[in-house]
């Protein structure tokens, strides 16, 4: 089912007129398994994660809620696609299952910081992502997505028809995983490396606010109004 699934998101994109540009698509390998690990600003970004292996012919199965994989839409798509569900009280089923499709050579998408940032920077990370790539021995590729929050994102209304929007894909090279390194001193280099990402593709997104009561869609630090980020403790 993923192929004709891709091939109507693209159709989709284009009747939108949707600016998509990927950068760094060359760090994807073109075989062999690797964890790639994205920032979380909308509930459309495995979406356009997925889009960003394209130019490697890659297909990414992404771990996602058990509740997504429950619904009576997007269930059947989601295992259609062998997408992975994680259930977040027994979650150690879906890190085995991740962890055998990346020995057999698949790419995992993950979302490290396991729910929407709703100050549109990166949060503190869980360290599931770090200890996959480190059991299966596969690259770690950061990346990172801006613009499809302006479409949906958490505590907004969906506008899914919207056209001409910007959406910037970076991909970065593979996190070093140096032998005997903890997966909290993995997970906090990957951590800097999204957070460079992040701000490289907002400070290069070719629109701006058109009002002040647009401005929701960036964050504080560069001039928006969404949330402050929470301290790392009450994360």
């Amino acid at each position: 089912m993923y192929p004709p699934v891709v091939a109507l998101a693209k159709t989709m994109f284009r009747a939108l007129d949707l600016k998509i540009e990927v950068e760094g698509g060359e760090h994807i390998p073109s075989t062999g398994g690797a964890v790639l690990a994205s920032n979380h600003s909308s509930y459309l970004d495995f979406i356009f994660c997925g889009l960003g292996a394209q130019p490697a012919r890659r297909l990414v199965r992404f771990m996602a809620k058990k509740q997504v994989f429950d619904h009576k839409v997007s269930g059947p798509l989601m295992r259609g696609m062998r997408h992975i569900p994680v259930d977040r009280k027994a979650g150690t089923a879906a890190f085995r299952e991740a962890t055998d499709a990346l020995e057999r050579g698949e790419i995992v998408g993950v979302f490290p910081e396991a729910t929407i940032s709703e100050s549109f920077t990166v949060k503190a990370l869980k360290t599931g992502a770090a200890r996959m790539a480190q059991e299966a021995r596969v690259p770690l590729i950061p990346m990172a997505v801006w613009g499809p929050h302006r479409l949906w994102t958490k505590g907004r209304r969906k506008e899914l028809t919207k056209r001409h929007v910007p959406v910037l894909i970076k991909i970065g090279e593979a996190v070093h995983l140096p032998e005997g390194a903890s997966a909290e001193a993995v997970t906090a280099a990957l951590k800097q490396r999204l957070s460079s990402l992040l701000d490289a593709v907002q400070r290069a997104y070719p629109e701006k606010p058109a009002n002040d009561q647009d401005r929701w869609w960036l964050p504080a630090h560069l001039g928006g109004t969404a949330p402050l980020p929470q301290p790392a403790a009450a994360v």
